[in-house]
């Protein structure tokens, strides 16, 4: 299959061929449910766009907790029908179409009472494994065991030795919530659809009742145009009323934010082997390994200030510090996290006031003729998500089309990451890099890792580290404009890697060095790379600024201080 290249010449001619004739299903968002959405309808035959208003998954995609697991708590709440269609899901994106980027992670459950609480605990760890394996897609990960007192704490040395009586350890996997979105952004676009960035959509075209088309702005150049389709699909999340609101009806539903924030500390503060889940009053805590890192989260809370920038408060660290330090024999301080982010649920609103009770099913509707919504839903489902939300487009086309087909499309980069793992060595040997930088590449971009390969021979300083976050390659962050629909500093730094949420400075030490990396491949002057590092730079401040803040209307308002995105030069 010809692998897609998403540069800024590929990106005006998506949306100029977008302008030109009439689609079939134009996807407005591209968090994980739009990209998947954009790969279904691609993977039909059916003649598609996406478009987004910033970058892939720069909204709640990005902001996760970074795992694709069946949820456990569910099991709890008794909603099996979710707990199962998720583990059929991670089954899948382990084995067959995402494993270059999908991986296993072990959990302890640290049990505080003895008797009852091991065989109540037990039961229901026995029976998340027991539908993983029923659902067809469950072996690629190994069942859960029971871990004795002693046993716990030489597993998880950090716990207190007065907080578990024994523990249990099971499975789920993880991946780079972003990373994935824009392999899968890379995916339909490699099966024919038309994707592009930084294009919002400012309002729909209307014959009549019908819903035919939309206007998208391209926000870097100003220029406007009007794109038909005969469906529209809505996937924008957390903003999903909000866009609703543009065709001037009432949605058929309402979808509420939750936020939800996270820490990111170095590996060397938690002696651990595993991972860590956590009950709380609320809900549950995770300490998931993360690279060279721990992500401690999440919280819960009800939010409804700015959705594009939601700010993470004092209280909210101080929550999930005194949580986790209530296991730790070490504890936590603020001094050891680096980083932090906050990131939005998409609940459908229910009957109940806490956002931790609301439902996490997906819903689709079709409020007016050529308009289709999707909300809702987890991560790890998007593409049962995808495919709902494109069956029920197709019924307002009037031709046949084929059914879904994306359990079977394995995303790019997963075709042959294998066979290349194994030769890791050889490959190390022949680019005169070091193997763990090879298992680096492979990990992040599977089989596509040859691509970035071939501009280090081309360039063999873009196989140095960066200076300030020396686990990325000079090459990553070319790579990222030239192939990744990168448009800006915060692109690279945010989510084409992870460098704000894993390096103590939060990216600052390394804009100069990437702005100057990226500016060939987007045609910058000096001018317009000194304004990306000033726009970083006070981006950075700005969230600093909110997390001193006590409650989250101060912290709105601090993160605020801080513009969305800077213009290119004109």
């Amino acid at each position: 299959m010809k692998t897609a290249i998403l540069g800024p010449a590929q990106r005006a001619e998506a949306l100029a061929r977008m302008a030109e004739r009439e689609l079939d299903v134009l996807v407005v968002g591209s968090g994980v449910v739009g990209a998947g959405t954009a790969l279904d309808a691609a993977t039909r035959g059916l003649c598609t766009g996406l478009v987004e208003a910033r970058d892939w998954a720069s909204g709640t995609s990005s902001r996760s907790s970074k795992l694709i697991h069946g949820g456990l708590r569910y099991l709890e709440m008794l909603d099996f029908a979710l707990v199962r269609e998720a583990l059929k899901e991670r089954g899948l994106l382990l084995q067959r179409l995402a494993p270059h980027l999908v991986k296993p992670v072990p959990f302890l459950y640290p049990l505080q009472h003895k008797g009852w609480e091991r065989w109540y605990a037990g039961s229901g760890v026995a029976l998340y494994d027991g539908m993983s394996v029923s659902s067809g897609h469950g072996r690629g990960l190994p069942v859960h065991r029971h871990l004795s007192h002693k046993r716990a704490l030489q597993v998880a040395p950090c716990l207190k030795k007065d907080a578990l009586v024994g523990a249990l350890q099971y499975y789920d996997a993880q991946m780079d919530d972003a990373r994935y979105v824009a392999t899968l952004v890379r995916t339909a676009a490699a099966y024919g659809a038309q994707v592009a960035n930084r294009a919002r959509v400012v309002g729909f075209l209307r014959e009549g009742e019908r819903v035919v088309g939309a206007r998208v702005e391209d926000v870097e150049g100003g220029t406007e145009y009007e794109i038909r389709a005969q469906q529209i699909v809505n996937a924008t999340g957390v903003w999903t009323d909000d866009t609703q609101a543009l065709i001037g009806e009432r949605g058929q539903f309402h979808v509420r934010a939750s936020k939800g924030i996270h820490l990111v500390v170095p590996k060397d503060r938690i002696h651990s082997t595993t991972g860590l889940i956590l009950r709380t009053e609320k809900s549950v805590l995770f300490v998931i390994p993360w690279g060279r890192h721990w992500i401690v989260g999440t919280t819960d809370t009800d939010w409804d200030l700015d959705k594009a920038h939601p700010a993470a408060s004092s209280a909210d660290i101080d929550y999930l510090l005194g949580h986790v330090n209530e296991v730790l024999a070490t504890p936590l301080t603020r001094d050891d996290v680096e980083g932090v982010y906050a990131g939005l649920r998409p609940l459908l609103a229910g009957e109940s006031d806490a956002t931790s009770k609301l439902s996490r099913e997906h819903t689709v509707a079709h409020p007016v003729p050529g308009l289709v919504v999707v909300a809702g839903g987890k991560y790890t489902t998007y593409r049962v998500m995808a495919k709902d939300a494109v069956d029920e487009a197709v019924h307002g086309l009037d031709r046949r089309v084929a059914e879904c087909v994306t359990e079977d499309v394995p995303l790019v980069g997963a075709e042959g990451y294998k066979a290349l793992w194994n030769a890791r060595a050889r490959i190390a040997a022949r680019t005169g890099l070091h193997v763990a930088r090879i298992e680096h590449l492979l990990n992040r971009y599977g089989s596509l890792a040859e691509e970035l390969l071939e501009l280090v021979v081309a360039d063999p300083s873009l196989g140095e580290p960066l200076t300030a976050a020396d686990d990325y390659l000079r090459a990553e962050a070319v790579y990222a404009c030239t192939h990744e629909g990168a448009r800006h500093l915060d692109d690279v730094l945010t989510r084409r890697t992870r460098i704000s949420i894993e390096t103590f400075d939060r990216g600052t030490r390394s804009a100069r060095e990437v702005a100057e990396l990226m500016a060939p491949a987007l045609g910058w002057d000096d001018a317009q790379i000194e304004k990306e590092i000033t726009h970083y730079q006070k981006r950075v401040e700005a969230e600093r600024e909110s997390q001193r803040q006590p409650d989250d209307l101060t912290a709105d308002a601090a993160r605020l201080g801080a513009p969305d995105i800077v213009p290119l030069q004109g």
